[in-house]
């Protein structure tokens, strides 16, 4: 079974066009804020599956990507900006 390892998760799924979108994004936040993003597909392996839907609940996305706080349960669904994407990565409160 697949375990959360980082503090900061995304969900992306294989062929996703909008996660595709978001990989130069999590890569630069990677790099300019030294953090490291677990990132699980989650279409073709049914443990990280398993752990979106634990994560996710259905209630919160339902779809990918997704980005996970695990230690402020702070949550991005879809593709974001940036700037919005650092401040989930640095504790802020994101969603509403």
């Amino acid at each position: 079974m697949t375990e959360l390892t980082e503090t900061l998760v995304e969900f992306y799924g294989d062929g996703c066009t909008h996660c595709k979108e978001m990989k130069p994004k999590v890569e630069k936040l990677e790099e300019e804020e030294g953090v490291t993003v677990q990132k699980l597909e989650v279409w073709d392996d049914e443990d990280n599956q398993e752990l979106y839907y634990d994560v996710d609940g259905d209630d919160k996305c339902g779809g990918v990507p997704f980005f996970y706080n695990t230690e402020t349960e702070e949550w991005i669904c879809g593709g974001t900006d940036y700037e919005t994407l650092k401040a989930w990565a640095n504790g802020e409160e994101v969603n509403n």
